[in-house]
């Protein structure tokens, strides 16, 4: 019996028993969509927390205070372990830095020409652009001069320039800061959406010395710090700085050997594999549950084909009497199997990245569909229909044909 004959009585088969054929795929279809949809969600997980971490900046060691107790923690400012002096010795005695970035910050209400906003104000230094990986799109950044003088400047996002002054341009023009009346001298250049949803552009940025002074002086010491943040010129010196830092601040801080540190560092490029690593583990699970519907798409497929063997014996038989050999019999009943699990995959593999996509849509989610889920979705799922169709293909050629015409 020549192959395309066998295709053909398989696929006569199916379409002979549309409704028990779509059911015995659809185990196959529910666990197809589940895989991919699964994977999809993962691998945006994935995206979602690489774009978070870096849109703080490229090669960068983040130095944060550990607060301290105690009765120097009860002046204004107390419990921030971090000076001005640190950030001078980092400069100094750290190699392989290209920038070192003090901030304080604080939220401020911003009035200017009958509009109101709420924003985040910095205190910066001119490295800080260098450090964070930002640019200007209008206007300039306050030099080092400005910087040390605390000159009332103010470089703004996007979301407060939109905010305040609509579509005009806002360089040049006053803004009150509480009550406190400064300059706009630049526009950074549009960040979007930070990986956890934050607008990146609704911020303002102004002299370290000023904004400490006007804005949250009142809160922490006169060269209070509260993140420094430390830029290495590349990725391959990145560990090397933050050694560095660490040593740098200790003797800075006098802290003895075996004593904690009053501050914490961290490597941007260290979380960044933390996290993909923990992503990646999520999504191989959330892969593996989803599979397990696969399997019993497999079971249903087979418990399916023995029915079926049983109701076409007289067929098997009379087919073996006229001439087919046992393994065409055996090839047939295999090829039922695969093609329903094949028809069932494909239908999956539609809904599961048509899913995906709306899970994208309607949660603000990366929409991310590997380009392996297709061919692996399918290679399952002919591998589901080829092992539990096995069976009862075996069932089928095994039969002895004058039995088989013999039963009613």
């Amino acid at each position: 019996m020549r192959f395309f004959e066998l295709i053909r009585f398989a696929l006569g088969a199916i379409i002979a028993h549309p409704m028990r054929s779509i059911l015995t795929s659809l185990g196959v279809v529910i666990g197809v969509a589940a895989v991919v949809m699964m994977t999809s969600i993962g691998l945006g997980a994935q995206q979602r927390v690489t774009s978070a971490i870096a849109g703080l900046g490229s090669n960068l060691v983040i130095v944060s205070p550990n607060f301290q107790r105690g009765p120097v923690s009860q002046g204004a400012g107390g419990g921030f372990s971090l000076r001005d002096g640190d950030v001078e010795a980092i400069a100094k005695q750290v190699e392989n830095v290209a920038a070192v970035a003090p901030v304080v910050r604080g939220q401020v209400q911003l009035a200017a020409e009958g509009a109101n906003w709420n924003t985040r104000i910095e205190g910066v230094t001119p490295d800080y652009l260098t450090a964070r990986d930002l640019t200007i799109a209008g206007g300039r950044m306050f030099d080092e001069r400005e910087a040390r003088q605390g000159r009332k400047v103010l470089v703004v996002g996007p979301t407060v320039a939109r905010e305040l002054f609509g579509e005009d341009d806002p360089v040049g023009k006053r803004v009150r800061v509480r009550t406190v009346p400064f300059e706009i001298i630049g526009v950074l250049e549009t960040k979007g959406q930070s990986g956890f949803g934050q607008d990146q552009d609704d911020l303002v940025l102004g002299p370290l010395s000023a904004v400490r002074s006007r804005i949250v002086g009142r809160r922490m010491r006169p060269d209070a710090v509260q993140t420094i943040y430390v830029k290495s010129t590349s990725a391959d010196t990145l560990d090397r700085v933050q050694e560095d830092v660490i040593n740098a601040l200790r003797e800075q801080h006098r802290i003895r050997p075996g004593d904690d540190d009053d501050f914490s560092t961290q490597n941007m490029a260290s979380i960044l594999q933390a996290s993909q690593a923990a992503v990646a583990t999520f999504t191989v699970l959330l892969a593996a549950v989803a599979a397990v519907s696969l399997v019993v798409g497999g079971v249903g497929i087979m418990n399916i084909m023995l029915v079926a063997v049983t109701e076409r014996t007289r067929e098997i038989g009379l087919r073996m009497a006229v001439g087919a050999r046992r393994s065409d019999v055996l090839i047939q009943f295999a090829m039922e199997s695969v093609a329903l699990s094949l028809v069932g995959g494909i239908i999956g593999l539609t809904i599961g990245v048509a899913g995906a996509f709306g899970i994208a849509k309607l949660g603000n989610w990366p929409a991310a569909v590997p380009a392996w889920a297709g061919p692996l979705a399918l290679g399952f799922s002919m591998m589901v229909g080829l092992v539990f169709g096995a069976y009862p293909s075996w069932r089928a050629a095994r039969l002895d044909p004058i039995e088989a015409l013999r039963r009613e």
